[in-house]
Parts: C-alpha cells; sequence; structure tokens
C-alpha cells in the first residue's frame, strides 16, 4: 500500500515555557522522495522589536528542565559549522501572533530527527555566531513524535 502522501510522517507539538504559556502548535514533517516538508503552524508567539524567533531542531529527546535543557544542541550528526548543521531551519516570522510557513530541507530525513526536539528561541538566528547562532532563549518545544 503506498503511504498517503497528505498525512504527515512525524508530529511535535509544541508547548511554550512557563514564561509564555500562551505559545503553542503543532509541526508536521512529511517525508518526500528526496527532501522533507516541514508544515509550521503556532499560535501566541510573544511581541518583539524583530519579530523572527530563531527555530531549531535539537538533538535532545525531551523538553524537561530549566530553560528546556533536555533539547541539548542543535542537531549535527556531521559536526558542520553554524549554519550548516542539520537541524538549523529559517526562522518563523511572527503574523498576528502566530508563525506559519512551510520550510523544505534535504539535510535529514524524517526517520532521522524521530525522537528528538523541535525548540523556538526568542531571538532570530544570527547565521554566523557559532555554535548556535546567538539564538537567545529557549521559549517553546516539541518532541518529534512518528505520526
Amino acid at each position: 500500500m503506498k503511504p498517503n502522501q497528505d498525512c504527515p510522517n512525524a508530529t511535535a507539538n509544541i508547548r511554550g515555557s512557563s514564561a509564555n504559556p500562551c505559545l503553542h502548535g503543532q509541526i508536521r514533517f512529511y517525508q518526500r522522495k528526496n527532501f522533507v516538508l516541514i508544515s509550521i503552524n503556532i499560535d501566541g508567539l510573544p511581541e518583539t522589536s524583530s519579530g523572527f524567533f530563531g527555530f531549531h531542531i535539537h538533538e535532545g529527546d525531551n523538553c524537561n528542565g530549566n530553560n528546556f535543557s533536555g533539547t541539548g544542541n542543535h542537531y549535527n550528526p556531521a559536526n558542520a559549522p553554524h549554519p550548516l548543521h542539520a537541524g538549523d531551519l529559517p526562522p518563523l516570522i511572527r503574523c498576528n501572533g502566530g508563525a506559519y510557513q512551510c520550510v523544505a530541507t534535504d539535510r535529514f530525513n524524517v526517520q532521522e530527527i524521530i525522537g528528538r526536539t523541535v525548540v523556538i528561541h526568542n531571538m532570530p538566528d544570527d547565521f554566523n555566531s557559532q555554535p548556535s547562532g546567538n539564538a537567545g532563549t529557549k521559549i517553546a518545544c516539541g518532541v518529534i513524535c512518528r505520526a
């Protein structure tokens, strides 16, 4: 039986930190032949001066701890410099309190990220600073689960 192309292969339910309790949403991951399509739907993003938020896949397997310390560092199996980590993704752009976008990447497949975490940071990634882009505090997190 051919898999349904409309159903995600994995999802992550996002929850905000204690300082951002209204922040929530869902990320869906769709495995395609040569890339992964990521669909992002977030609500409750705080107002910031830039309206941009760092967005990464992290190597950790949980959203526990102070400042989501269980997420660990960016997912980076090739030990590449930032911003070439497999988990480095484009920033989220706040619109009416939410962020809605689709991103395609060929840096990983869905199977590789099952059990890892998705993190939203309070500042935009500068795509330069090592090791993680100076994206600031982790304000939301979700564990990537098989759909």
